[in-house]
């Protein structure tokens, strides 16, 4: 890397942002250490003055990293920019060997035994007992093998209770942070994006014992039954969600999700676009990928064609998109717009340049003429099965949720006299959580906060009350001698027998 020590400033971004802490401020000036620098580029990106500049040629005894877009030059006995990799007597070896599941077995620690990883009983119908100091309205024990099991079941109000909802789609919706509305009622915030979706936090303490409380609890509690929920995005679209079915955005169904990133799409179809076309544009609000610029372009044997691209380039072949109605969820809606211009020292006429999106719907074939311009041509029979080949490979878009809680709070006290023994022997493994029979993700730390995928639990096995608060059915299951150990109401412990709510023996209850 170079510095022009005209235009530098002493700021420190590139100090603050080298990853292998390559760069020092000497007399209010940039410092690159060549024997640690990799030119990963972070101190190019970063420098508000345009001060620093990538070398033209790669030192003699670095050594190119090829496991990533970076590709970093590793000098010898330095380390890559990500740390994983070094240069270790001119040839590049992994920092970390391969791990055995062995070496972590006490690390990730051990699972429930088998005999409380299913409840005796949901504690879907339950009830409730109140105050939380009574037993709970269930507690159930049978035999399973050598050893007696017990499951404490309860439908708890819980004020601290939200859903993620997890949104397939491509189109913008509104911009993280953004308020989402019930009607005109505030219920939850966009929060981010994962891969090919948007996600919506819905609900939360505060919205919950906030003015629009009641609005936020029913729209709680209807995700979570997977019924429909219109909402709303400030400053941005119109949905309609409903677990398991497609998103509608702006009243317009979404049929598929994205099969991954500009850059991803080339790194899976690179050998089948080579033979599209001479040149190929994969449009993405994320990453943009080009295909002659692209490491698996350059893999398949695709040759340099000129194409220059409007978006900032991220690494070789891979550019940040933006946002926006447009093809690939990127402004562009006229793929020739895409395109900056074409280098003809490079590329040719009659070459070929197929544009498309991640989700392969949309696809155009253009040919270049001998002054660069760009002319539309009818797709052909290998363009077609490329596109197809994309468009099959997308998954269907889709609503789906996780019921978020916790219930560390007084509604232990329903399942043992010493709540805190509870909550550690949730932590520990040896009491197993369950909501209507569905095992969940339990965070660590304090407290017994969980997580559960709402399609993996009854439907309408969720309520609210005004308090308010949703309601959720919950199940302790541990062996008999873990519960007794830990305080709990031995004596409301009852062998666990078929009995119907009219007290007739039959199928689906708790005696």
């Amino acid at each position: 890397m170079l510095v022009d020590g005209d235009k530098c400033i002493g700021c420190g971004f590139c100090v603050r942002d080298c990853p292998v802490e390559a760069v020092r401020i000497v007399k209010k000036k940039a410092q690159i250490d060549p024997l640690r620098c990799t030119a990963c580029g972070v101190c190019v990106r970063v420098c508000e003055q345009g001060a620093v500049t990538a070398a033209a040629e790669r030192p003699e005894a670095a050594l190119e990293c090829g496991h990533c877009p970076i590709k970093c030059w590793v000098p010898p006995s330095g380390i890559g920019a990500c740390h994983r990799y070094r240069n270790q007597d001119g040839r590049l070896v992994r920092t970390t060997p391969l791990v055995p599941f062995a070496a972590v077995r006490e690390i990730v620690g051990p699972d429930p035994r088998p005999e409380i990883r299913q409840p005796v009983v949901t504690a879907i119908g339950a009830g409730t007992t109140y105050p939380c100091c009574k037993p709970a309205p269930h507690i159930v024990r049978e035999r399973r093998g050598a050893v007696d099991v017990v499951t404490v079941v309860t439908e708890v109000p819980l004020s601290y209770s939200s859903v993620i909802v997890k949104v397939d789609t491509d189109i913008p919706i509104g911009k993280e942070g953004a308020a989402v509305y019930a009607g005109k009622r505030e219920v939850g915030m966009v929060e981010t994006e994962q891969y090919g979706s948007k996600m919506l936090h819905i609900g939360g303490v505060n919205r919950l014992t906030g003015p629009n409380g009641f609005a936020v609890a029913r729209t709680i509690t209807d995700i979570a039954n997977r019924k429909p929920v219109k909402l709303r995005i400030e400053n941005g679209s119109r949905l309609l969600v409903q677990v398991g079915k497609p998103p509608v955005v702006d009243g317009r169904e979404v049929a598929k999700m994205r099969v991954g990133c500009g850059s991803a799409t080339l790194g899976i179809f690179a050998p089948l676009l080579k033979d599209a076309a001479d040149e190929v544009v994969v449009l993405d609000a994320h990453i943009t990928g080009l295909m002659s610029r692209h490491v698996a372009g350059t893999f398949a044997g695709v040759k340099p064609t000129g194409v220059a691209l409007k978006f900032k380039q991220s690494t070789p072949g891979r550019y940040f998109g933006d946002h926006g109605a447009g093809w690939g969820g990127t402004s562009i809606t006229d793929p020739l717009k895409v395109i900056d211009h074409i280098d003809m020292t490079v590329g040719w006429p009659g070459m070929t340049v197929l544009i498309t999106e991640t989700t392969g719907q949309n696809g155009a074939l253009f040919e270049v003429g001998a002054d660069g311009t760009l002319g539309e041509i009818p797709l052909t029979d290998k363009a077609r099965f490329a596109l197809k080949a994309i468009a099959d490979s997308c998954e269907p878009s889709r609503v789906s949720a996780v019921y978020s809680a916790g219930s560390g709070g007084s509604a232990r006290a329903g399942v043992t006299r010493f709540p805190i023994k509870l909550t550690q022997a949730v932590h520990a493994g040896k009491a197993h959580l369950t909501v209507g029979g569905a095992g969940g993700f339990i965070w660590p730390g304090g407290g017994i906060s969980f997580l559960v995928d709402v399609e993996r639990v009854l439907p309408g096995s969720f309520y609210w009350t005004p308090t308010p608060a949703t309601i959720c059915p919950l199940e302790y299951t541990m062996l008999v001698a873990d519960y007794e150990a830990m305080g709990g109401h031995v004596a409301a412990m009852r062998p666990f027998k078929a009995v119907d709510p009219a007290g007739e023996e039959g199928e689906g209850g708790a005696g």
